[in-house]
């Protein structure tokens, strides 16, 4: 059977039994935040799961398209290396809503597979959740398996969920054997899981929503949700091993065989070096174009296209990451393009939105892939020479800096680059590269402050708007748009690529205030979409979110979809409570007259100005981290009540530095000792912080210190990063990490020797150059003495020596002494004293840079340049000869 006729078999038999046919739903899930795509067939049914949805039937059967390459779900790295992952999939499924439950769902399951599929039974296995009795008995009472081959596993394989939160429940697996002898399957065999025995279809038995707190809600009806991968029932089916050996995805793989000429032999999927097997390199970029040809068509149908961040950088990694992998089939120009049409060809009769799309599908993919092949081959060099040079050294870790170049200037996504340099056996410092992405945020954000601040101050107009972003489920919010300006004033709408401030009726949006930096995210409409950068407040407290117009156009009074980044302001959280802690711990510390002097909260890092009069020391900072991780460990819960201002200072609460109040104000507690006016987004719990660390102490003013620290996932990322330098350090030193210090005490002094020595032997070398060089001087007719000459890997530092050595030889002369040094040249002029009225030795080398090309002077006695092309440094010198003579 063809993968076309195994859909439509599925498809028809469920119809058979009453199931309803649902047409695929989007890539894009429809009003589920919590998905990038849709990763599963249940996922355009999970309001029917919840009660909240009711449709014109209980019993569906769908063949739904997938991405998996997000969150939990994500297949990315190992596809092309492995016979069965792919980032798209089709899964095929049979859904009850409140209507059939477990034994229906096993029936049906078994009758497809042995009836309508044929699969000899005698190859079938069955894994059920452990304590699920009622699955156990079914699957004896209804089929006929063998009851030997009911195995029960635990909740890591036979209990589903969706993602962290939602629609869950036990579920029971039915296998396909792979071996060739029959009688070697044993139960010991199946559970070491060496891939011989295929999962083929899962069937989820719906009786729970897992709530946010980890709750088991039991669901209004129980339910069924099932999922059977075509890809890999069509393998089963076509008596192959590898899913890329089916008739869909080889026909794909076969026309990319035609283009490039190479050939796919595919027959082995042990991981092996990309780098130094060909035919490994070749059949694992076989694998990835296909794959990635697909995903990349529907993506493109459904509506994505190619872009900086969210579902369109997905795209472009993946388009990206195909054309690298083409290197090794020897495509230099544009290909994946054509790929995709066959996909159109194959696929558009199961999904009609192919052909319909696939103009746009090639002209997408097309211009994506020229704008990255023009820089592909310039960064695939530079990485190539720095894995060369990291591969030399002990930690195996590319520099972070390096991986936001090839970002920064060549297009490489941050995975690409991790991808490439693992088949060296390195890893990539992923806070250099988040460090450096920061460095340039800021920087854009200091380049755009002018045109901000002029939007704020004099176009933004007092209007009412109204936040609503302190509880977590608003970080995705429907509003309303109340204005829309430019830095010349107001504007009616914005057309893409405008740069705009948005003011909405409500918003999830904080605006900076308080230390703590604005939120960013995206606002959209139905026509176009905002990519906020910054949240600011304008005059009469009206919250502006600045940002640009990044796809259609935007109009006032549109209803507006408000995301805010909610992993970025869960790490603002974090840190903003770890501030409140931290000013805590230095009154404990230092005293009570340690008063905030100002802060600032962003994802990455905390900084707290306050008042006190001398240096802090290491003992205290260690004392103060203490403290600040001792209210962490408490696990306190963040309590926030708004009152009176005077009430809320009678209670001791803090006020903060720079901060205007209103009557009535917003306290935060956390625990029993700290008490703010705030009025910053925070923690649920003190343990939420995980943990703390301070990375800095410094003064900034007369009386005024600064702390900067790192908090929960960064605070983890210090320490790691000090601990793999700790190790790298003792790695080389051979030595234990308590015998660290006396090592390198020990080291240093032996350095300090070795340089003492080095200087007596520099000065006995200089001696001896001098007695060689003052007999290579000449004089002129006038009897001045010359001297010009070449000294091999000579310092700066040694040609002054020896110059003021060779002028007391000489008594009188002139000296012009090169030497090459990290393949630069350097020379020096020196000119006796009873000679400065006549030659200055400044200007004598600045006539030298004009032949080799370096920059230098000095005084009239001694003067010297450097920087310049080593194979005119002799032109040079004979310059010099010719200007004093």
């Amino acid at each position: 059977m063809k993968t076309n006729e195994i859909r439509d078999a599925f498809l028809d038999y469920f119809a058979s039994v009453d199931h309803t046919k649902v047409e695929s739903s989007s890539l894009i899930p429809h009003g589920d935040p919590t998905l990038l795509f849709t990763n599963a067939g249940m996922v355009q049914f999970k309001d029917c799961f919840l009660g909240a949805e009711k449709r014109s039937y209980t019993r569906a059967t769908t063949c739904q398209k997938c991405l998996r390459i997000s969150g939990k779900h994500n297949d990315l790295e190992n596809v092309g290396r492995t016979a069965r992952h792919h980032t798209f999939f089709e899964m095929l499924g049979n859904f009850s809503f409140g209507d059939y439950f477990k034994k229906e769902a096993i029936n049906y399951g078994w009758e497809f597979l042995t009836r309508v599929m044929q699969l000899p039974k005698e190859r079938l296995w069955v894994t059920i959740f452990e304590t699920d009795d009622e699955a156990a008995e079914l699957w004896k009472s209804e089929t006929d398996v063998d009851p030997s081959r009911i195995l029960r596993c635990g909740e890591k394989d036979n209990f589903w969920a969706m993602g962290e939160t939602g629609p869950c429940g036990p579920c029971s697996e039915i296998h396909y054997y792979l071996g060739e002898d029959l009688a070697a399957q044993s139960e010991a065999g199946f559970r070491k899981d060496d891939g011989t025995y295929l999962e083929v279809w899962n069937l989820v038995f719906m009786q729970y929503n897992r709530l946010p707190d980890g709750t088991l809600e039991p669901l209004p009806k129980p339910s069924v949700d099932t999922g059977m991968g075509l890809e890999r029932i069509a393998a089963v089916k076509q008596g192959v091993l590898a899913n890329y050996d089916t008739d869909e995805l080889r026909s794909i793989i076969s026309f990319t065989e035609d283009l490039c000429g190479k050939k796919y032999i595919g027959k082995d999927y042990t991981i092996r070096n990309i780098e130094s097997d060909e035919q490994y390199a070749v059949d694992t970029a076989f694998r990835v174009i296909a794959d990635h040809s697909r995903a990349c068509a529907f993506l493109i149908a459904d509506g994505i296209n190619p872009g900086s961040d969210g579902r369109g950088y997905v795209l472009r990694r993946l388009i990206r990451r195909a054309c690298r992998h083409a290197r090794n089939l020897g495509f230099q120009e544009a290909f994946l393009f054509k790929v995709c049409g066959k996909v159109v060809e194959l696929m558009s009769s199961a999904y009609p939105e192919l052909r319909k799309g696939a103009g746009r599908i090639e002209k997408v993919i097309r211009g994506e892939e020229e704008k990255f092949i023009e820089t592909l081959g310039s960064g695939l060099s530079i990485l190539q020479k720095e894995v060369e040079k990291v591969s030399k050294k002990s930690s195996k870790v590319l520099p972070g800096s390096v991986a936001f170049v090839l970002h920064d200037t060549y297009g490489f996504p941050l995975d690409l680059t991790e991808d490439i340099v693992a088949n060296a056996g390195l890893t990539v410092d992923r806070k250099g590269f988040s460090d450096a992405m920061d460095e340039q945020r800021e920087r854009s954000r200091a380049a755009r402050a002018d045109d901000t601040e002029l939007i704020l101050q004099r176009a933004v107009k007092p209007l009412d708007t109204k936040f609503v972003g302190y509880e977590r489920s608003n970080s995705e919010y429907e509003s309303s748009i109340s204005g829309i300006f430019n830095s010349e004033g107001e504007i009616e709408s914005a057309g893409e690529g405008s740069d705009v401030a948005i003011v909405a009726a409500e918003t999830p949006f904080y605006a900076e205030s308080g230390g703590q930096i604005g939120d960013t995210g995206r606002i959209s409409t139905a026509t176009g979409t905002v990519d906020v950068i910054d949240t600011k407040k304008a005059a009469g407290g009206t919250i502006v979110h600045i940002g640009k117009v990044v796809e259609g156009d935007i109009s006032a009074n549109q209803s507006a979809r408000m995301v805010i980044d909610d992993q970025r302001r869960a790490m603002l959280r974090l840190n903003h409570s770890a501030t409140h802690l931290l000013h805590l711990a230095l009154r404990d510390v230092l005293g009570d007259h340690v008063q905030q002097a100002g802060s600032r909260v962003s994802e990455n890092t905390l900084r707290f100005d306050f008042s006190h009069f001398e240096p802090v020391s290491q003992t205290q900072l260690e004392e103060i981290e203490s403290i600040v991780n001792e209210q962490i460990r408490a696990n306190y819960e963040v309590e926030t009540e708004v009152m009176e201002l005077e009430a809320a200072k009678a209670r001791g609460a803090m006020a903060l530095f720079g901060e205007k109040y209103g009557s009535n104000v917003r306290v935060v507690q956390i625990g029993p000792r700290s008490l703010e006016l705030c009025g910053g987004t925070h923690a649920a719990r003190s343990g939420d912080i995980g943990y703390f660390s301070v990375l800095s102490e410094s003064g900034i003013a007369a009386g005024v210190r600064r702390v900067e620290a790192v908090s929960g996932p960064g605070a983890a990322a210090f320490v790691r990063d000090k601990r793999r330098v700790m190790h790298e350090i003792s790695d080389l030193l051979r030595a234990g990490e308590d015998e660290l210090g006396d090592r390198v005490a020990k080291l240093l002094e032996r350095n300090r020797e070795l340089e003492r020595s080095l200087d007596r032997l520099k000065q006995m070398q200089n001696s001896s150059r001098g007695d060689s060089l003052t007999s290579q001087a000449r004089k002129l007719g006038d009897g001045t003495q010359v001297l010009a000459s070449v000294l091999d890997d000579a310092s700066p530092k040694q040609l002054r020596e020896l110059a003021d050595d060779l002028k007391q030889r000489l008594g009188s002369g002139c000296i012009a002494l090169g030497s090459v040094q990290d393949g630069k040249a350097i020379v020096l002029a020196a000119v006796t004293d009873d000679l400065v009225d006549r030659f200055h030795a400044g200007e004598l080398v600045k006539e030298m840079t004009k032949i080799f090309g370096g920059k230098g002077g000095g005084r009239a006695d001694m003067a010297q340049a450097g920087g310049g092309d080593p194979e005119l440094l002799e032109s040079a010198l004979n310059k010099f000869q010719d200007l004093v003579a």
